[in-house]
Protein backbone atom coordinates (compact mmCIF):
# COMPACT_ATOMS: atom_id res chain seq x y z
CA UNK A 1 0.00 0.00 0.00
CA UNK A 2 2.90 2.38 0.71
CA UNK A 3 4.29 1.72 -2.74
CA UNK A 4 0.88 2.25 -4.34
CA UNK A 5 0.31 5.61 -2.59
CA UNK A 6 3.86 6.74 -3.43
CA UNK A 7 3.34 5.68 -7.05
CA UNK A 8 -0.01 7.52 -7.16
CA UNK A 9 1.58 10.72 -5.82
CA UNK A 10 4.43 10.40 -8.32
CA UNK A 11 2.03 9.97 -11.25
CA UNK A 12 -0.12 12.84 -9.98
CA UNK A 13 2.89 15.16 -9.86
CA UNK A 14 3.75 14.06 -13.40
CA UNK A 15 0.13 14.85 -14.45
CA UNK A 16 -0.21 11.19 -15.53
CA UNK A 17 -2.48 9.67 -12.87
CA UNK A 18 -4.51 7.47 -15.23
CA UNK A 19 -6.40 4.38 -14.10
CA UNK A 20 -4.12 2.08 -16.12
CA UNK A 21 -1.00 3.66 -14.62
CA UNK A 22 -2.41 3.18 -11.12
CA UNK A 23 -3.35 -0.41 -11.93
CA UNK A 24 0.33 -1.04 -12.67
CA UNK A 25 1.34 0.57 -9.36
CA UNK A 26 -1.10 -1.57 -7.41
CA UNK A 27 0.09 -4.75 -9.14
CA UNK A 28 3.72 -3.92 -8.36
CA UNK A 29 2.79 -3.17 -4.75
CA UNK A 30 0.98 -6.49 -4.37
CA UNK A 31 3.98 -8.27 -5.87
CA UNK A 32 6.39 -6.54 -3.47
CA UNK A 33 4.16 -7.66 -0.61
CA UNK A 34 5.05 -11.29 -1.30
CA UNK A 35 8.56 -10.64 -0.01
CA UNK A 36 7.23 -9.49 3.38
CA UNK A 37 4.98 -12.42 4.30
CA UNK A 38 5.72 -15.17 6.83
CA UNK A 39 3.20 -17.57 5.30
CA UNK A 40 3.49 -19.36 1.99
CA UNK A 41 3.20 -17.23 -1.13
CA UNK A 42 0.24 -19.38 -2.17
CA UNK A 43 -1.67 -18.28 0.95
CA UNK A 44 -0.80 -14.65 0.21
CA UNK A 45 -2.09 -14.96 -3.34
CA UNK A 46 -5.25 -16.67 -2.13
CA UNK A 47 -5.96 -13.68 0.11
CA UNK A 48 -5.53 -11.34 -2.86
CA UNK A 49 -8.47 -13.16 -4.42
CA UNK A 50 -10.44 -12.96 -1.15
CA UNK A 51 -9.85 -9.21 -1.03
CA UNK A 52 -10.92 -8.70 -4.63
CA UNK A 53 -14.14 -10.59 -3.97
CA UNK A 54 -15.27 -8.26 -1.17
CA UNK A 55 -18.81 -7.01 -1.63
CA UNK A 56 -17.89 -3.35 -1.14
CA UNK A 57 -15.84 -3.26 -4.36
CA UNK A 58 -18.27 -5.26 -6.46
CA UNK A 59 -21.26 -3.12 -5.40
CA UNK A 60 -19.38 0.08 -6.31
CA UNK A 61 -18.49 -1.26 -9.78
CA UNK A 62 -22.04 -2.36 -10.63
CA UNK A 63 -23.35 1.02 -9.43
CA UNK A 64 -20.90 2.80 -11.76
CA UNK A 65 -21.97 0.69 -14.74
CA UNK A 66 -25.68 1.40 -14.28
CA UNK A 67 -25.12 5.08 -13.47
CA UNK A 68 -22.84 5.31 -16.52
CA UNK A 69 -25.48 3.81 -18.82
CA UNK A 70 -28.15 6.12 -17.41
CA UNK A 71 -25.99 9.22 -17.88
CA UNK A 72 -24.96 8.21 -21.41
CA UNK A 73 -28.57 7.67 -22.51
CA UNK A 74 -29.59 11.08 -21.14
CA UNK A 75 -26.63 12.73 -22.85
CA UNK A 76 -27.35 11.00 -26.15
CA UNK A 77 -30.92 12.30 -26.05
CA UNK A 78 -29.84 15.91 -25.55
CA UNK A 79 -30.31 16.42 -21.81
CA UNK A 80 -27.15 18.55 -21.72
CA UNK A 81 -28.65 20.81 -24.41
CA UNK A 82 -31.78 21.18 -22.29
CA UNK A 83 -29.72 22.08 -19.22
CA UNK A 84 -27.81 24.69 -21.23
CA UNK A 85 -31.08 26.18 -22.48
CA UNK A 86 -32.71 26.45 -19.05
CA UNK A 87 -29.52 27.81 -17.46
CA UNK A 88 -29.30 30.46 -20.18
CA UNK A 89 -32.95 31.46 -19.86
CA UNK A 90 -32.69 31.62 -16.06
CA UNK A 91 -29.44 33.60 -16.24
CA UNK A 92 -27.53 30.95 -14.29
CA UNK A 93 -23.91 31.20 -15.35
CA UNK A 94 -20.35 31.30 -14.05
CA UNK A 95 -20.02 30.91 -10.29
CA UNK A 96 -23.80 30.71 -9.87
CA UNK A 97 -23.87 27.62 -12.11
CA UNK A 98 -21.10 26.11 -9.97
CA UNK A 99 -23.05 26.44 -6.71
CA UNK A 100 -26.28 25.25 -8.39
CA UNK A 101 -24.36 22.18 -9.52
CA UNK A 102 -23.21 21.56 -5.94
CA UNK A 103 -26.76 21.84 -4.60
CA UNK A 104 -28.22 19.55 -7.28
CA UNK A 105 -25.42 16.99 -6.84
CA UNK A 106 -25.98 17.05 -3.07
CA UNK A 107 -29.73 16.50 -3.55
CA UNK A 108 -29.21 13.74 -6.10
CA UNK A 109 -26.63 11.85 -4.05
CA UNK A 110 -28.72 12.20 -0.89
CA UNK A 111 -31.69 10.70 -2.74
CA UNK A 112 -30.00 7.86 -4.63
CA UNK A 113 -27.38 7.09 -1.98
CA UNK A 114 -24.34 6.78 -4.25
CA UNK A 115 -21.66 9.43 -4.32
CA UNK A 116 -19.77 7.61 -7.07
CA UNK A 117 -22.90 7.32 -9.20
CA UNK A 118 -23.46 11.05 -8.70
CA UNK A 119 -19.92 11.80 -9.88
CA UNK A 120 -20.54 9.76 -13.05
CA UNK A 121 -23.92 11.34 -13.83
CA UNK A 122 -23.00 14.96 -13.08
CA UNK A 123 -19.61 14.99 -14.80
CA UNK A 124 -21.33 13.52 -17.87
CA UNK A 125 -24.27 15.93 -17.86
CA UNK A 126 -23.61 19.07 -15.81
CA UNK A 127 -19.89 19.47 -16.46
CA UNK A 128 -20.04 20.27 -20.21
CA UNK A 129 -23.11 22.47 -19.63
CA UNK A 130 -21.22 24.36 -16.93
CA UNK A 131 -18.25 25.05 -19.20
CA UNK A 132 -20.59 26.55 -21.77
CA UNK A 133 -22.14 28.75 -19.07
CA UNK A 134 -18.77 30.10 -17.94
CA UNK A 135 -18.01 28.02 -14.83
CA UNK A 136 -14.40 27.38 -13.82
CA UNK A 137 -13.59 23.82 -15.05
CA UNK A 138 -11.60 22.66 -12.01
CA UNK A 139 -13.88 24.24 -9.41
CA UNK A 140 -16.96 22.95 -11.26
CA UNK A 141 -15.53 19.43 -11.03
CA UNK A 142 -14.79 20.03 -7.35
CA UNK A 143 -18.38 21.18 -6.78
CA UNK A 144 -19.61 17.84 -8.15
CA UNK A 145 -17.24 15.98 -5.81
CA UNK A 146 -18.41 18.17 -2.92
CA UNK A 147 -22.08 17.46 -3.65
CA UNK A 148 -21.37 13.75 -3.93
CA UNK A 149 -19.56 13.81 -0.57
CA UNK A 150 -22.53 15.61 1.03
CA UNK A 151 -25.00 12.95 -0.07
CA UNK A 152 -22.66 10.04 0.61
CA UNK A 153 -22.46 11.23 4.21
CA UNK A 154 -26.13 12.10 4.75
CA UNK A 155 -28.17 9.73 2.55
CA UNK A 156 -30.14 7.13 4.53
CA UNK A 157 -29.57 4.59 1.73
CA UNK A 158 -25.85 5.33 1.29
CA UNK A 159 -23.55 2.37 1.86
CA UNK A 160 -21.34 4.52 4.11
CA UNK A 161 -24.34 5.55 6.23
CA UNK A 162 -25.52 1.98 6.58
CA UNK A 163 -22.04 0.64 7.38
CA UNK A 164 -21.40 3.35 9.98
CA UNK A 165 -24.73 2.66 11.70
CA UNK A 166 -24.59 -1.15 11.59
CA UNK A 167 -20.98 -1.41 12.81
CA UNK A 168 -21.73 0.91 15.74
CA UNK A 169 -24.99 -0.89 16.66
CA UNK A 170 -27.36 2.04 16.10
CA UNK A 171 -30.34 2.74 13.85
CA UNK A 172 -29.95 4.49 10.49
CA UNK A 173 -32.72 7.13 10.94
CA UNK A 174 -31.23 8.23 14.26
CA UNK A 175 -27.77 8.47 12.75
CA UNK A 176 -29.02 10.61 9.86
CA UNK A 177 -30.85 13.00 12.21
CA UNK A 178 -27.80 13.35 14.46
CA UNK A 179 -25.37 14.16 11.63
CA UNK A 180 -27.45 16.76 9.81
CA UNK A 181 -25.92 19.62 11.82
CA UNK A 182 -22.38 18.65 10.81
CA UNK A 183 -23.34 18.50 7.12
CA UNK A 184 -24.95 21.93 7.16
CA UNK A 185 -22.10 23.59 9.07
CA UNK A 186 -19.73 22.31 6.36
CA UNK A 187 -22.03 23.04 3.39
CA UNK A 188 -22.62 26.74 4.14
CA UNK A 189 -18.96 27.87 3.93
CA UNK A 190 -18.47 25.46 1.01
CA UNK A 191 -21.19 27.31 -0.93
CA UNK A 192 -19.51 30.65 -0.23
CA UNK A 193 -16.10 29.45 -1.39
CA UNK A 194 -17.54 27.77 -4.49
CA UNK A 195 -19.15 31.06 -5.41
CA UNK A 196 -15.90 32.98 -4.88
CA UNK A 197 -13.80 30.62 -7.00
CA UNK A 198 -16.44 29.12 -9.30
CA UNK A 199 -16.36 31.63 -12.15
CA UNK A 200 -14.04 31.06 -15.11
CA UNK A 201 -10.80 33.04 -15.09
CA UNK A 202 -9.01 34.36 -18.16
CA UNK A 203 -7.85 31.65 -20.51
CA UNK A 204 -9.99 28.92 -18.93
CA UNK A 205 -13.13 27.47 -20.48
CA UNK A 206 -14.93 28.86 -23.49
CA UNK A 207 -14.66 32.44 -24.67
CA UNK A 208 -17.84 34.54 -24.70
CA UNK A 209 -18.06 34.15 -28.49
CA UNK A 210 -17.59 30.37 -28.35
CA UNK A 211 -20.21 30.01 -25.65
CA UNK A 212 -22.69 32.16 -27.58
CA UNK A 213 -22.11 30.12 -30.74
CA UNK A 214 -22.56 26.83 -28.92
CA UNK A 215 -25.77 27.98 -27.24
CA UNK A 216 -27.16 29.21 -30.55
CA UNK A 217 -26.45 25.86 -32.20
CA UNK A 218 -27.18 23.42 -29.38
CA UNK A 219 -29.34 24.89 -26.60
CA UNK A 220 -32.65 23.07 -26.96
CA UNK A 221 -35.57 23.01 -24.51
CA UNK A 222 -36.72 19.65 -25.93
CA UNK A 223 -33.87 18.03 -23.98
CA UNK A 224 -35.69 18.83 -20.74
CA UNK A 225 -38.02 15.92 -21.44
CA UNK A 226 -35.31 13.82 -19.77
CA UNK A 227 -36.08 15.50 -16.45
CA UNK A 228 -38.79 12.83 -16.25
CA UNK A 229 -36.42 9.82 -15.92
CA UNK A 230 -33.99 11.94 -13.86
CA UNK A 231 -36.68 12.78 -11.29
CA UNK A 232 -38.05 9.22 -11.50
CA UNK A 233 -34.72 7.79 -10.36
CA UNK A 234 -34.66 10.17 -7.39
CA UNK A 235 -38.28 9.37 -6.51
CA UNK A 236 -37.76 5.61 -6.64
CA UNK A 237 -34.58 5.81 -4.58
CA UNK A 238 -36.31 7.96 -1.93
CA UNK A 239 -39.08 5.37 -1.75
CA UNK A 240 -36.47 2.87 -0.61
CA UNK A 241 -35.88 1.01 -3.87
CA UNK A 242 -32.50 -0.53 -4.57
CA UNK A 243 -30.17 1.78 -6.50
CA UNK A 244 -29.89 -0.66 -9.41
CA UNK A 245 -33.68 -0.98 -9.60
CA UNK A 246 -34.08 2.82 -9.60
CA UNK A 247 -31.44 3.32 -12.30
CA UNK A 248 -32.86 0.49 -14.43
CA UNK A 249 -36.26 2.15 -14.54
CA UNK A 250 -34.53 5.43 -15.33
CA UNK A 251 -32.67 3.83 -18.26
CA UNK A 252 -35.83 2.18 -19.60
CA UNK A 253 -37.89 5.38 -19.30
CA UNK A 254 -35.20 7.54 -20.89
CA UNK A 255 -34.77 5.08 -23.78
CA UNK A 256 -38.51 4.88 -24.47
CA UNK A 257 -38.93 8.67 -24.31
CA UNK A 258 -35.95 9.22 -26.59
CA UNK A 259 -37.08 6.74 -29.25
CA UNK A 260 -40.76 7.76 -29.09
CA UNK A 261 -39.91 11.46 -29.44
CA UNK A 262 -37.43 10.81 -32.24
CA UNK A 263 -34.61 12.37 -30.22
CA UNK A 264 -32.68 9.08 -30.02
CA UNK A 265 -32.33 6.63 -32.88
CA UNK A 266 -32.35 3.01 -31.61
CA UNK A 267 -28.94 2.49 -33.23
CA UNK A 268 -27.56 5.26 -31.01
CA UNK A 269 -28.43 3.21 -27.96
CA UNK A 270 -27.09 -0.12 -29.21
CA UNK A 271 -25.82 -1.49 -32.51
CA UNK A 272 -23.85 -4.40 -33.96
CA UNK A 273 -21.64 -3.73 -36.98
CA UNK A 274 -20.80 -7.08 -38.58
CA UNK A 275 -18.51 -5.55 -41.20
CA UNK A 276 -16.38 -3.67 -38.66
CA UNK A 277 -16.94 -6.47 -36.11
CA UNK A 278 -17.82 -4.04 -33.34
CA UNK A 279 -20.62 -3.56 -30.84
CA UNK A 280 -21.38 0.00 -29.74
CA UNK A 281 -23.89 2.59 -28.63
CA UNK A 282 -24.62 4.69 -25.56
CA UNK A 283 -25.52 1.67 -23.43
CA UNK A 284 -22.18 0.00 -24.08
CA UNK A 285 -20.28 3.28 -23.67
CA UNK A 286 -21.77 3.66 -20.20
CA UNK A 287 -20.01 0.44 -19.19
CA UNK A 288 -16.74 0.50 -21.12
CA UNK A 289 -15.79 3.92 -19.78
CA UNK A 290 -15.30 2.39 -16.32
CA UNK A 291 -13.64 -0.95 -17.03
CA UNK A 292 -10.17 0.31 -16.07
CA UNK A 293 -11.54 1.87 -12.89
CA UNK A 294 -13.25 -1.41 -12.03
CA UNK A 295 -9.97 -3.30 -12.29
CA UNK A 296 -8.21 -0.69 -10.15
CA UNK A 297 -10.84 -0.80 -7.42
CA UNK A 298 -10.69 -4.60 -7.22
CA UNK A 299 -6.91 -4.43 -6.81
CA UNK A 300 -7.21 -1.73 -4.13
CA UNK A 301 -9.71 -3.91 -2.26
CA UNK A 302 -7.18 -6.74 -2.41
CA UNK A 303 -4.37 -4.51 -1.12
CA UNK A 304 -6.57 -3.20 1.69
CA UNK A 305 -7.45 -6.75 2.73
CA UNK A 306 -3.78 -7.78 2.72
CA UNK A 307 -2.93 -4.73 4.85
CA UNK A 308 -5.61 -5.65 7.38
CA UNK A 309 -4.78 -9.35 7.78
CA UNK A 310 -1.06 -8.52 7.72
CA UNK A 311 -1.36 -6.78 11.09
CA UNK A 312 -1.31 -3.12 10.12
CA UNK A 313 -4.60 -2.44 11.91
CA UNK A 314 -3.39 -4.20 15.08
CA UNK A 315 -0.20 -2.14 15.06
CA UNK A 316 -2.13 1.11 14.63
CA UNK A 317 -4.52 0.18 17.43
CA UNK A 318 -1.68 -0.63 19.82
CA UNK A 319 -0.01 2.72 19.24
CA UNK A 320 -3.24 4.70 19.49
CA UNK A 321 -4.38 2.97 22.68
CA UNK A 322 -1.14 4.15 24.27
CA UNK A 323 -2.06 7.82 23.88
CA UNK A 324 -5.76 7.64 24.76
CA UNK A 325 -5.42 7.09 28.54
CA UNK A 326 -8.65 8.19 30.30
CA UNK A 327 -9.67 11.09 28.07
CA UNK A 328 -12.80 11.07 25.92
CA UNK A 329 -11.34 13.86 23.79
CA UNK A 330 -8.16 11.87 23.18
CA UNK A 331 -10.24 8.80 22.41
CA UNK A 332 -12.12 10.67 19.69
CA UNK A 333 -8.89 12.18 18.35
CA UNK A 334 -7.49 8.64 18.11
CA UNK A 335 -10.59 7.54 16.19
CA UNK A 336 -10.31 10.50 13.84
CA UNK A 337 -6.58 9.86 13.29
CA UNK A 338 -7.07 6.20 12.45
CA UNK A 339 -9.97 6.86 10.07
CA UNK A 340 -8.03 9.59 8.25
CA UNK A 341 -4.89 7.44 8.04
CA UNK A 342 -6.75 4.51 6.52
CA UNK A 343 -8.36 6.78 3.93
CA UNK A 344 -4.89 7.70 2.67
CA UNK A 345 -4.24 4.07 1.74
CA UNK A 346 -7.68 2.53 1.18
CA UNK A 347 -9.10 4.87 -1.42
CA UNK A 348 -12.66 3.50 -1.41
CA UNK A 349 -14.31 5.26 1.51
CA UNK A 350 -16.64 2.38 2.43
CA UNK A 351 -13.72 -0.06 2.59
CA UNK A 352 -11.73 2.33 4.79
CA UNK A 353 -14.79 2.75 6.99
CA UNK A 354 -15.17 -0.99 7.46
CA UNK A 355 -11.47 -1.32 8.34
CA UNK A 356 -11.70 1.37 11.03
CA UNK A 357 -15.12 0.43 12.45
CA UNK A 358 -13.88 -2.20 14.91
CA UNK A 359 -11.41 0.16 16.60
CA UNK A 360 -13.97 2.97 16.72
CA UNK A 361 -16.53 0.72 18.42
CA UNK A 362 -14.02 -0.74 20.86
CA UNK A 363 -12.75 2.65 22.00
CA UNK A 364 -16.21 4.22 21.96
CA UNK A 365 -17.66 1.46 24.15
CA UNK A 366 -14.81 1.91 26.63
CA UNK A 367 -15.78 5.56 27.11
CA UNK A 368 -19.54 5.02 26.65
CA UNK A 369 -19.52 7.39 23.68
CA UNK A 370 -22.88 6.93 21.96
CA UNK A 371 -23.06 4.98 18.71
CA UNK A 372 -24.54 7.99 16.90
CA UNK A 373 -21.45 10.05 17.69
CA UNK A 374 -19.08 7.23 16.71
CA UNK A 375 -20.96 6.65 13.44
CA UNK A 376 -20.75 10.35 12.62
CA UNK A 377 -16.99 10.50 13.22
CA UNK A 378 -16.57 7.38 11.08
CA UNK A 379 -18.79 8.39 8.17
CA UNK A 380 -18.06 12.12 7.95
CA UNK A 381 -14.31 11.59 7.79
CA UNK A 382 -14.42 8.82 5.18
CA UNK A 383 -17.08 10.58 3.09
CA UNK A 384 -14.99 13.76 3.05
CA UNK A 385 -11.51 12.37 2.42
CA UNK A 386 -12.79 9.86 -0.13
CA UNK A 387 -13.51 12.78 -2.48
CA UNK A 388 -10.32 14.78 -1.89
CA UNK A 389 -7.12 12.76 -2.37
CA UNK A 390 -5.87 12.85 -6.00
CA UNK A 391 -5.60 9.04 -6.00
CA UNK A 392 -9.00 8.40 -4.37
CA UNK A 393 -11.60 6.38 -6.25
CA UNK A 394 -14.14 9.21 -6.64
CA UNK A 395 -11.61 11.74 -7.98
CA UNK A 396 -10.14 9.24 -10.43
CA UNK A 397 -13.65 8.22 -11.51
CA UNK A 398 -14.65 11.81 -12.26
CA UNK A 399 -11.38 12.56 -14.03
CA UNK A 400 -11.83 9.43 -16.18
CA UNK A 401 -15.37 10.53 -17.08
CA UNK A 402 -14.18 14.01 -18.08
CA UNK A 403 -11.39 12.48 -20.14
CA UNK A 404 -14.01 10.42 -21.98
CA UNK A 405 -15.92 13.62 -22.76
CA UNK A 406 -12.92 15.16 -24.54
CA UNK A 407 -13.72 13.11 -27.65
CA UNK A 408 -17.37 14.20 -27.59
CA UNK A 409 -17.01 17.95 -26.90
CA UNK A 410 -14.16 19.89 -28.47
CA UNK A 411 -14.10 22.40 -25.59
CA UNK A 412 -13.71 19.81 -22.80
CA UNK A 413 -10.12 19.26 -21.64
CA UNK A 414 -8.82 16.54 -19.35
CA UNK A 415 -8.23 17.59 -15.72
CA UNK A 416 -5.27 16.49 -13.61
CA UNK A 417 -6.41 15.04 -10.28
CA UNK A 418 -3.70 17.06 -8.52
CA UNK A 419 -5.46 20.27 -9.60
CA UNK A 420 -8.82 19.60 -8.01
CA UNK A 421 -8.11 18.58 -4.39
CA UNK A 422 -7.79 22.11 -2.89
CA UNK A 423 -11.26 23.06 -4.18
CA UNK A 424 -13.34 20.18 -2.76
CA UNK A 425 -14.56 22.64 -0.18
CA UNK A 426 -17.36 20.61 1.38
CA UNK A 427 -14.94 17.75 2.02
CA UNK A 428 -12.36 20.00 3.69
CA UNK A 429 -14.94 21.85 5.78
CA UNK A 430 -16.56 18.57 6.87
CA UNK A 431 -13.18 17.31 8.15
CA UNK A 432 -12.64 20.67 9.89
CA UNK A 433 -16.11 20.57 11.48
CA UNK A 434 -15.50 17.07 12.88
CA UNK A 435 -12.07 18.06 14.21
CA UNK A 436 -13.52 21.13 15.94
CA UNK A 437 -16.37 18.98 17.30
CA UNK A 438 -13.84 16.58 18.83
CA UNK A 439 -11.69 19.36 20.35
CA UNK A 440 -14.61 21.39 21.74
CA UNK A 441 -16.97 18.53 22.54
CA UNK A 442 -19.67 19.96 20.25
CA UNK A 443 -22.29 17.28 19.61
CA UNK A 444 -20.59 14.71 21.88
CA UNK A 445 -23.22 12.43 23.37
CA UNK A 446 -23.01 9.37 25.59
CA UNK A 447 -24.88 6.18 26.29
CA UNK A 448 -26.86 6.57 29.51
CA UNK A 449 -27.52 4.04 32.24
CA UNK A 450 -30.49 2.60 30.36
CA UNK A 451 -29.03 2.98 26.88
CA UNK A 452 -30.59 6.40 26.31
CA UNK A 453 -28.81 9.33 24.69
CA UNK A 454 -27.42 11.77 27.25
CA UNK A 455 -25.44 14.97 26.90
CA UNK A 456 -21.88 15.34 28.13
CA UNK A 457 -23.01 17.32 31.17
CA UNK A 458 -25.68 14.74 32.09
CA UNK A 459 -23.22 11.89 31.69
CA UNK A 460 -20.64 13.61 33.89
CA UNK A 461 -23.30 14.14 36.57
CA UNK A 462 -24.34 10.47 36.47
CA UNK A 463 -20.71 9.43 36.97
CA UNK A 464 -19.97 12.09 39.64
CA UNK A 465 -17.16 13.78 37.71
CA UNK A 466 -16.83 17.16 36.05
CA UNK A 467 -16.89 17.46 32.28
CA UNK A 468 -13.30 18.73 32.31
CA UNK A 469 -12.14 15.74 34.37
CA UNK A 470 -13.76 13.33 31.93
CA UNK A 471 -12.24 15.06 28.91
Amino acid sequence: MLFFVGWAIFLSIKQSATETGLVLGCLIGLTLGMFLVKDKWADYCENIFVGMAQKVGVVAIIAWFFAGIFAQVLKEGGFVNGLVWIAHVAGVEGATFTIVTFILAAMFSTAVGTGYGTVVAFTTLMYPAGLIMGAHPVVLFASILSGAAFGDNLAPVSDTTIVSAVTQDVDVPGVVRSRFKYCIFAAIPALIFLYIFGGASDGIGLSVEQAATYMANNADPKGLIYMIPFVLVIFLAMRGNNLIVSLTWGIITASILGIASGMIAPAKLFFIDSQEQVVGGAILNGVTGYINMAVLILLICAAGHIMTIGGTMDALKTNLFGIIKQSARRAELAMLSLIASLNVFITINTAAEIAASGFVKEVGDKFNIHGYRRANLLDATTSALGYIFPWSGAVLLGAATIKGLTGQYDFVKAIATTDVWPYVFHGWFLVAVMFIAVITGFGRIYKGENGETVSEKEYATQNRVTVNEYN
